[in-house]
């Protein structure tokens, strides 16, 4: 579809992150495409990588996943687009035509998650009770908010990417946030970091 209704050309195509980390190390390309979920590694982790070799790399995440958390992962990491698989082609020519003219984009459901996000965000009150958390997840959160990637949290708690990538995702879950926004604000409300 790329060839044929965008007039674009396929330099490469790989089935999985380290076949994608591995062509990218190997040329610069126009944009990359990454699905989200690929059989060995997280494309978000994928798309974090290349943009520690390649900071000037155009990169649009694929995926069926609405997760709040998941978006805001991805704008973190550096990525132009996040285009949801729903509506696919029609958000991917304008997610490319945005993310060749420098700008990021992000597919209508996408958007609308984050945009729900911050909404419960701003109207969560100040003193709202939440679950209690353990040692270990305190140390989380606190890493979280202090702006450390999965793969340097892993490494602080001496624990595995995949693990670090759970206890995140288990711990926003726990709280009922969706956001690195709303947990940092958490962090700073109950001391775990300065503002």
């Amino acid at each position: 579809m790329l060839e044929n209704q965008l007039g674009m050309s396929v330099a490469g195509e790989a089935a999985d992150g380290a076949g994608a980390l591995a062509l990218a190390a190997q040329r610069a390309f126009d944009l990359i495409l990454l699905d989200l979920h690929l059989p060995d590694l997280n494309g978000i982790e994928v798309a974090r990588r290349i943009l520690e070799q390649r900071r000037d790399a155009r990169i649009i995440i694929l995926s069926s996943d609405s997760d709040p958390l998941r978006i805001d992962d991805a704008l973190l990491a550096g990525v132009m687009g996040y285009v949801l698989k729903v509506n696919a082609f029609e958000e991917l020519q304008r997610a490319i035509k945005s993310a060749l003219q420098g700008q990021r984009y992000l597919s209508p459901e996408a958007n609308a998650a984050l945009l729900a996000s911050y909404q419960r965000l701003r109207d969560a009150p100040a003193n709202a009770q939440l679950p209690a958390l353990s040692p270990r997840e305190r140390e989380v959160v606190r890493l979280i908010a202090a702006g450390q990637r999965t793969k340097e949290i892993a490494a602080a708690l001496g624990i595995g990417i995949k693990s670090a990538e759970t206890y995140r995702r288990r711990l926003m879950q726990k709280l009922g946030l969706f956001s690195v926004a709303e947990l940092t604000r958490y962090a700073i409300r109950e001391g775990l970091i300065e503002e």
